[in-house]
């Protein structure tokens, strides 16, 4: 069995949120953690307490307010998501202290941006706390402070750091800021590439620390198996939206218009609402309709690939070589699109630009140029230098002194 620095196996603590790409991305962390013989438990929704028990870790149950796996939260508007997210933590701090009652004090919390609540558990506990992080937050340029005063002049907003500033004095946080409680870890693990963080060189190497994708086994999801009628030589182009920002009215019926009957294209489609998919009816034999789907599974296999550009599929598609079209409507996506643009691996279509020939166009100029394989080869050859889960796991042992 593995045994860390204190000489015996280490019990770890996660808080995470009901955020499909946000659970996913721990997840090859997790599991590495369990495999060294440390005890994790795992702070989640009951929706989720299988794919937490499938890589080792003993779930611990509790309710999620944010909606984010059903895109509500991030209708809201920024300061509307920033009230939602005060209140979730409000309201999840009891829960996940008495779900954690019994249990012997951790040796270390980790914890995702979505549950910075959890550093007041790890205060509590007097343990160090980590979080794991898909993007981290810089120093602002000049004219980014600039942005800043012009949004936090606004009266709700003012209103809403009244609030989360009176809360956290009453939870023994009297000495930090609330941006700092919110956005800036006293460490954190990047479960990113460093090419993929945005102002990288503004970023403390003292505190944040890149690990590059780490994936691993995704069988829970199921698999997937070209059909019988797909020709050996037929390219696979997988397009999703994601379940946050999946409302996009006639975008899957072009689609099926950009690449219906295509010759040599074999499309998946993943259309999770059940609405949208009775809309489509019958479609042309070479392309598959699914409500679920084991995206990585699919992506293994995949020539091609539509999505909205968030991280997690972001690096799931990387990992597997794929070049991206980006279609952002928020949160990271809009940076991460204009990254993979300027790395040369991907090209966007804005929401109100697409059309059945941009679709077609965008995703067969990717595939016919060799330069964007030669460029999605050396990305994951640097992601792969980062040292993924098992270094992230060497690094989160060494936190514990």
């Amino acid at each position: 069995m593995h045994s860390s620095r204190l000489g015996r196996p280490l019990r770890i603590a996660m808080f995470n949120a009901a955020a499909p790409g946000h659970i996913y991305t721990s997840l090859e962390v997790i599991r590495e953690l369990a495999a060294r013989g440390h005890r994790v438990t795992y702070a989640i929704p009951e929706k989720y307490a299988d794919i937490v028990s499938a890589v080792g870790a003993e779930p611990r149950l509790y309710h999620c307010t944010l909606g984010m796996d059903t895109g509500d939260w991030l209708k809201k508007g920024p300061v509307g998501c920033m009230e939602a997210g005060l209140a979730d933590s409000m309201q999840a701090l009891p829960q996940l202290a008495a779900a954690h009652a019994d249990d012997d004090p951790p040796d270390l919390v980790l914890y995702d941006w979505l549950t910075p609540y959890a550093r007041i558990l790890a205060r509590r506990w007097g343990v160090p706390a980590v979080m794991l992080a898909q993007m981290s937050s810089w120093e602002p340029t000049e004219e980014q402070r600039a942005e800043a005063a012009r949004y936090s002049s606004d009266p709700r907003h003012e209103a809403h750091e009244r609030r989360y500033r009176d809360w956290l004095d009453q939870q023994g946080f009297a000495d930090m800021a609330v941006y700092t409680f919110a956005n800036e870890p006293d460490r954190s693990l990047g479960l990113i590439p460093r090419f993929l963080q945005p102002y990288a060189d503004r970023i403390d190497p003292a505190v944040h620390t890149f690990v590059g994708a780490c994936l691993g086994d995704r069988s829970h999801q199921g698999g997937w198996e070209r059909p019988p009628g797909m020709a050996a030589a037929d390219r696979l182009l997988l397009i999703t939206l994601g379940t946050s920002y999946s409302d996009e009215p006639g975008f899957f019926e072009t689609c099926v218009e950009a690449f219906g009957n295509l010759p040599g294209w074999h499309v998946v489609l993943h259309v999770w609402r059940d609405s949208d998919r009775a809309a489509l009816g019958t479609v042309p034999a070479n392309i598959e309709v699914h409500g679920r789907i084991p995206q990585l599974a699919i992506l293994r296999q995949a020539d091609a690939f539509i999505s909205r550009g968030g991280m997690g599929a972001v690096l799931e598609a990387l990992d597997c070589e794929v070049p991206m079209v980006t279609i952002p409507r928020g949160a990271d996506q809009f940076l991460n699109s204009q990254t993979l643009r300027e790395l040369g691996v991907a090209r966007e279509i804005p929401a109100e630009e697409v059309t059945a020939e941009a679709l077609r166009t965008a995703v067969t100029g990717l595939v016919d140029d060799p330069e964007v394989a030669d460029r999605l080869s050396r990305l994951k050859e640097e992601m792969v230098q980062e040292g993924g889960a098992r270094r992230a796991a060497d690094l989160l042992e060494a936190e514990v002194r």
